[in-house]
């Protein structure tokens, strides 16, 4: 097994597996801010996070302009405890598109007030709109902030102040309008939570992306995360949700629970279909890369005559 080692660009047969990780929150603790952006993210888009006009570029058929600061609006559920709020992830409230566009509707004149611009794209989960005033504002995408206490995820000033106080009011207005609305009267009487807020993120410009460089020399993208979408139209390169395993040389993936895959993965190594695979992983919110070839699979053992044992999944990806 090779640990740390920097990719190359000209391996055509090998295929690469990221594996999603979590922040290093003790880093964040350590500057009194959370950190910016999972690491997947960081990685995939570099660090000033251009989330936004990726979704926007793989949610629609705009063309949008790479030098235009975007920001991505997403109607969330607050969950109230004893002594704060948790952001839901989107996946638990079930969203429905005609609930996405009433709600919009309601809300819509006071977006495009302080915004100052016109919403460029709706879609079910996520609308899209240019940033205009609230360009500077350091903010967290959902997959980062959902689950956690949303006090230290809400949105900060950076370079100007006051941006977020005037976030704070437009997101105050557009709770109280949602709370009398009939859609969350409807959505409670279906036992579903309500609609009580709005979140912003994932702020920035398709100039600002900085891609992984082996990532524009591969023939196929893998994974149905909102991201690659975008990612693979702007790389334009092909992406496909499902992983086919008769396509796999110079391919990357990123997908839920890979454990699921690891066994067919690891006969393509055996059967010599591919060469290598590399794994590149987060442990406590720093980038790895390893390499795998065929001869590493096996578990490193002093009882040489007897037959060595395939390493797991579970054992890779703990080392």
């Amino acid at each position: 097994m090779t640990a740390n080692l920097t990719p190359q660009t000209s391996a055509s047969r090998r295929f690469t597996l990221m594996v999603s990780g979590e922040d290093a929150i003790e880093s964040g603790l350590d500057q009194n801010a959370p950190p910016s952006g999972l690491p997947q993210e960081r990685f995939l888009l570099g660090d000033r996070l251009p989330i936004a006009p990726v979704l926007l570029l793989g949610q629609s058929d705009l063309v949008v302009n790479p030098n235009e600061t975007i920001a991505c609006l997403q109607p969330v559920h607050f969950h109230a405890t004893r002594d704060h709020l948790i952001l839901m992830a989107q996946s638990q409230i079930d969203l429905t598109a005609n609930e996405s566009t009433k709600l919009l509707e309601v809300a819509l004149p006071f977006i495009e007030e302080d915004f100052r611009n016109k919403v460029l794209f709706q879609g079910q989960r996520d609308w899209f709109i240019p940033a205009g005033p609230f360009a500077s504002l350091a903010t967290h995408s959902i997959d980062q902030a959902h689950g956690r206490n949303i006090d230290w995820w809400m949105p900060r000033d950076t370079s100007e102040l006051g941006i977020a106080k005037l976030w704070r009011k437009l997101q105050n207005e557009i709770q109280m309008l949602w709370h009398i609305d009939p859609v969350n009267e409807e959505r409670a009487q279906r036992g579903l939570p309500s609609i009580n807020s709005l979140w912003i993120g994932g702020i920035g410009k398709l100039a600002d992306i900085q891609v992984p460089e082996f990532l524009g020399n591969v023939s196929h993208i893998y994974g149905d995360h909102p991201l690659l979408t975008g990612l693979a139209k702007y790389l334009e390169v092909p992406q496909q949700n499902e992983i086919d395993f008769s396509k796999l040389q110079n391919t990357f993936a990123w997908i839920d629970r890979p454990e699921r895959i690891w066994d067919d993965l690891r006969k393509t190594l055996l059967n010599n279909e591919l060469e290598e695979i590399e794994i590149i992983d987060f442990p406590k919110g720093q980038t790895r890369h390893r390499i795998f070839t065929a001869k590493d699979l096996n578990k490193k053992s002093w009882v040489f005559w007897k037959k060595s044992e395939l390493l797991t999944w579970k054992e890779i990806i703990s080392a």
